[in-house]
């Protein structure tokens, strides 16, 4: 009996030593937002101006995640590498990390947290001795920095492509919003939207302007600060006229015929309950990180009335975005799905810095790789000047492979950290109906 009374006290001491944040200091704070302060990572041969190739990939193996390294291997792409540098984080964020260190813990179960207030919730490194690492460090990637309280993808071109012969099938043309309802930091109203009655974390609202066909069609995905509640979902089709509420398993469809689905949105968008989590390693990885306005940019594409030029594509069937890579610290995590999916587990490259998820390996039921999915991130004071200043590193370019159909969505885009952008009625089911 006292064995038994023994190995239950151990068990619960345990589980709540784990469910608690340690305690963490400014040192883990500096490590957590400015891990290049006492220098870069590094890789042997793998300099500035280097063009990792089929010809030379083999050497930088271990610096490149799983279905980066096929795709050059098979010649698809190559990866010019830059110098690396600190994307210095939102000044208002890194304070509220600061005010609020130590304040937060992981409930008993996944998708539970308590004592948040804004910020980044966990400054320490995460260990793979912690068996629930990776649940904090997705939970900083949900209450992380990505495009802020607010901003907008303004406009954003997809274009759909079969990879074999570069054909271009389709494009959409549409707009992208994204609001905080809560942890508000830096835009008024701070630190949340009232009234919010049904108590949501977040909106994201898209609307698409091209093609004919599609014009008007509406998404709207309704985030709860509950994050063991699911999201609603809800589709407007113009052609229709009416508002639909989409089923918890469409996350998971094609949407709109591209390689994408609702969950891949921004590298993982659903609630984090929705999958279990395991934290993988800390590694030195190629990231797509640069500086926009030092990139050669698109010439087929239309230039904005301010001047703004889009990322250019080219490789294999145009699927890849011209861009210029850097070697980044990086957290390896791996998720597989709670209820049935046609996925059966992603690993997640999470830039440690900016804590954003950059490249992302999709493995099918077969546990496969399936699809592939590169985010682009720009410097913001390399960007426009609505953006210079703001500490978010910007989304700016987006690429999803399907590696087995050969088929691939890219994305273009022109992202804006503009709160006018995006009025808080914009993420009501009223709003999808008014058709404004």
């Amino acid at each position: 009996m006292k064995t038994k009374f023994s190995a239950i006290f151990v068990a619960l001491l345990t589980a709540g030593a784990v469910g608690m944040a340690t305690a963490a200091t400014e040192a883990d704070l500096e490590k957590s937002f400015f891990p290049y302060k006492s220098g870069v990572p590094t890789v042997a041969g793998l300099t500035e101006g280097t063009v990792v190739s089929a010809k030379n990939v083999d050497q930088f193996k271990d610096a490149i995640d799983p279905a980066l390294f096929d795709m050059i291997k098979r010649g698809w792409l190559e990866v010019p590498v830059a110098k690396t540098t600190s994307f210095d984080m939102n000044k208002a964020y890194v304070e509220a990390s600061r005010a609020n260190m130590n304040k937060t813990k992981l409930g008993a179960k996944p998708g539970e947290i308590e004592g948040f207030v804004a910020g980044r919730p966990f400054l320490e490194e995460p260990s793979a001795a912690d068996p629930r690492a990776g649940e904090k460090v997705m939970w900083n990637y949900k209450y992380g920095v990505n495009w802020g309280d607010n901003a907008a993808i303004y406009p954003f071109y997809w274009k759909y492509r079969n990879m074999t012969t570069g054909q271009l099938e389709k494009t959409l043309k549409l707009n992208l919003h994204f609001l905080n309802f809560t942890h508000r930091i830096e835009h008024e109203p701070k630190p949340e939207v009232t009234p919010n009655p049904s108590k949501l974390f977040r909106g994201i609202y898209m609307n698409i302007m091209e093609p004919q066909d599609l014009k008007g069609t509406q998404l709207l995905i309704q985030r709860y600060e509950d994050d063991t509640k699911a999201d609603d979902a809800y589709l407007y089709l113009g052609f229709q006229r009416r508002v639909r509420r989409l089923a918890t398993g469409q996350v998971t469809d094609s949407f709109l015929g591209a390689d994408l689905m609702i969950q891949d949105f921004e590298g993982y968008n659903d609630r984090l309950s929705a999958y279990k989590w395991k934290f993988i390693a800390t590694k030195n990885v190629l990231m797509p990180y640069y500086y926009h306005n030092q990139l050669k940019l698109a010439e087929d594409m239309p230039v904005e009335k301010d001047g703004f030029k889009y990322v250019d594509f080219g490789g294999q069937g145009k699927c890849f975005q011209n861009i210029t890579w850097q070697l980044r610290k990086v957290f390896v995590v791996e998720g597989s799905p709670v209820d049935p999916s046609p996925i059966s587990k992603r690993l997640l490259y999470i830039d440690a810095q900016a804590n954003t998820i950059n490249r992302s390996v999709i493995y099918d039921k077969k546990g496969e790789i399936w699809k592939t999915f590169t985010i682009g991130k720009s410097h913001p004071d390399s960007h426009l000047p609505v953006n210079k200043g703001s500490g978010i590193p910007i989304d700016d370019s987006f690429s999803m492979v399907d590696l087995q159909a050969k088929h691939c969505t890219t994305g273009q885009f022109k992202g804006q950290v503009d709160p006018k952008l995006n009025p808080p009625r914009m993420f009501q089911v009223q709003f999808m109906r008014g058709g404004d």
